[in-house]
């Protein structure tokens, strides 16, 4: 794939870049080895500083860098906006707060005797120069929820994006060279996926982070793995949406929409499968099909479009596939189903909700990356959680029921990294993110976030100390 930016609108390359030669990464790592010598003895002030200038400078930018992202992949300028904000919110939110998560901890002096320590500190120290590999879904977002936490901690940055989102990245590491950053401490490499390994194998890289599709996440853990380097891996997801008779089954279908076409459908914590007690499957299955059909589909720079292009024609491609094979095998289309007739240019594909899935469907257990939803009735709570389980993803699901004894079960059941309760999944810095089974390891986010690219070090004391 060529490291381009291709308008998913038109289909039409607007620019083309040269990916870097050898010289050009081993120049990039040799600035991220001496870039880390220096900002790993900085003081948590002076990275704050600097954060909540980057932080600044894409405030300052943000009508810009948010059109280049709907120019890249396609999402509605409205929400490409709001990725910016949230943006400069992590990035303020660690300023303020990464002191106190990384700050020395201290037991109690009885509690370490008995191992002949007068006294005993557990110290968060930075790895290195960490890489991460990024995807173009949220081109800002999962880049500065790795970078923000990961600079703060006195680790320095790598980028390798998606090779469609071109102009983004290099806007990313202009908004840390803007800041004040000491050259080398947050690189953009445009480098294609068969580069990414001799990057990973580098001695002087500690660490990898990934955000991507379960080949990508198998691939570069293998590699990590057999360097025995930290990873840190977010992959895919097919997230449930459980609707019981106790829930408000009008605000459910509504919100219902959102979490699955945020994104143009193309996110990994999107609700894609659900799951819907028979006692309202028939008022949720015709308010969310009105609503799903209702969208408006367009170019995603005009004002009121809630619905772009896919990012790829790969992408695209996929989505069809998994339709066409459900709808040969005896789904019903309930709306949508096809690309739209008044967009003969461009990615385009209309919201979808497809009905009678069954097991052997390849959509009842491959993620579906579009806005597509599948639609399924259960007899019971014991039905619902046992059909949001038979996935090989947990990453995040939303549940709606006002139960205090639903609630208690699904918190215990539910397999996935997190539960939303009567609202839609949403990734937030004071909360940790990421999943269990094939959606990854690790999390993202919060304590536990900036704390995955740290040495935890213990420092004993004896007596004669």
């Amino acid at each position: 794939m060529p490291i381009a930016t291709i308008d998913p609108t038109t289909g039409k390359t607007l620019e083309t870049f040269e990916p870097l030669d050898a010289a050009g990464v081993e120049g990039c790592l040799t600035r991220a080895a001496t870039a880390f010598e220096a900002h790993r003895t900085s003081t948590f002030e002076e990275r704050a500083a600097l954060l909540r200038a980057a932080a600044g400078h894409l405030s300052l930018q943000r009508e810009a860098v948010a059109r280049t992202v709907t120019t890249e992949m396609g999402k509605p300028l409205r929400q490409a906006l709001a990725e910016v904000d949230k943006c400069v919110k992590a990035m303020n939110w660690y300023a303020g707060r990464a002191a106190g998560l990384l700050a020395d901890e201290t037991p109690e002096p009885a509690d370490v005797a008995d191992a002949g320590a007068v006294r005993a500190v557990v110290r968060y120290r930075p790895l290195g120069p960490v890489l991460a590999v990024m995807p173009w879904n949220f081109p800002l977002w999962q880049v500065i929820r790795f970078a923000a936490p990961a600079l703060m901690a006195g680790n320095v940055a790598l980028l390798k994006h998606a090779s469609n989102v071109p102009q983004t990245a290099l806007l990313l590491e202009d908004v840390f060279t803007r800041a004040g950053y000491p050259r080398g401490c947050f690189q953009t490499l445009l480098i294609g996926s068969g580069a990414v390994e001799g990057v990973i194998r580098d001695p002087r890289v500690a660490a990898v982070t990934l955000t991507g599709s379960e080949a990508a996440g198998r691939s570069v853990a293998a590699i990590a793995g057999d360097e025995v380097k930290k990873t840190v891996l977010e992959l895919g997801g097919s997230d449930p949406f459980l609707v019981l008779p106790s829930a408000d089954v009008a605000r459910a279908a509504q919100v219902a929409v959102t979490a699955r076409v945020q994104n143009n459908g193309q996110s990994c914590i999107a609700a894609k499968r659900f799951i819907v007690h028979r006692d309202v499957h028939d008022a949720f299955a015709a308010a969310f099909v009105a609503r799903m059909a209702a969208l408006r589909v367009g170019d995603p720079a005009e004002e009121g479009v809630e619905v772009g292009p896919l990012a790829t024609e790969g992408g695209r491609a996929d989505l069809e596939e998994l339709v066409d094979d459900a709808v040969r095998r005896g789904a019903t289309v309930e709306c949508g189903g096809r690309r739209p007739v008044d967009r003969p240019d461009g990615w385009f594909y209309e919201p979808t909700v497809l009905t009678g899935i069954t097991p052997e469907m390849r959509i009842h257990r491959e993620e579906c990356f579009g806005p597509v939803a599948t639609l399924y009735r259960v007899e019971d709570l014991a039905g619902a959680l046992a059909l949001a389980n038979d996935t090989p993803f947990g990453l995040s699901s939303n549940a709606w029921t006002r139960d205090p004894e639903e609630q208690r079960l699904i918190a215990r059941d539910l397999q996935a990294g997190g539960v939303f309760f009567n609202g839609m999944t949403a990734s937030h810095p004071a909360l940790p993110f990421g999943g269990v089974k094939r959606s990854g390891y690790g999390r993202e986010l919060s304590a536990e976030g900036i704390r995955e690219f740290c040495n935890i070090t213990t420092l004993w004391y004896g007596a004669e100390s």
